[in-house]
C-alpha cells in the first residue's frame, strides 16, 4: 500500500483538508498522512468547511514532522512555499510533489468573507487530490 505525506507549516488547515480528500479519494489505496514543521491545531473553519462537503476532519490532529521520520513515505506533497522550503530530508525514495495554496487560516474580512476564502482553498485543494489520486494511485 502506498504512503503519502501532506506537509504544510502548521498543519492545521491545508494540510489536513489535503489529508481528508485524499483518504476520500483513494479509497483505502493508500495510507494517508498530514504533519507541520510547526504544529498549530485543526482549525475550526477547515473542520466546517470539510463537513459542508461529507468529508470529517474532526478527528484529526495537528502532527510535527518529526514524528514521521521513520516511515517510508512513497509521496511527499507539500502544500505551501514555506513547508516546501524547510522540508526535512526523508530517506528513501519518496517522490516529491508541490503546489503552493493560498492559506485561509490568513484569511481576513467579515465572517462571510473569511469562509468564502476557506471554500476557495478548500475547493482547489480537493481537485488537487482528486487528480493526484487518478494519475498516481
Amino acid at each position: 500500500m502506498k504512503k503519502i505525506l501532506v506537509l504544510c507549516t502548521g498543519n492545521s488547515c491545508r494540510s489536513q483538508i489535503a489529508e481528508g480528500y485524499l483518504r476520500h479519494f483513494a479509497h483505502g489505496k493508500a495510507e494517508v498522512y498530514s504533519a507541520g514543521i510547526e504544529t498549530h491545531g485543526v482549525n475550526p473553519r477547515a473542520i466546517g468547511i470539510m463537513q459542508e462537503d461529507g468529508i470529517d476532519i474532526s478527528g484529526h490532529t495537528s502532527n510535527n514532522v518529526s514524528e514521521y521520520m521513520g516511515i517510508d513515505f512513497d509521496f511527499v506533497i507539500t502544500v505551501c512555499d514555506n513547508a516546501q522550503e524547510n522540508c526535512p530530508f526523508f530517506p528513501g525514495f519518496a517522490e516529491k510533489f508541490h503546489y503552493n495554496f493560498p492559506d485561509p487560516a490568513k484569511a481576513t474580512g467579515t465572517e462571510a468573507e473569511i469562509m468564502a476564502q476557506f471554500r476557495e482553498a478548500r475547493d482547489q485543494i480537493k481537485e488537487y487530490c482528486r487528480k493526484f489520486v487518478a494519475e498516481h494511485l
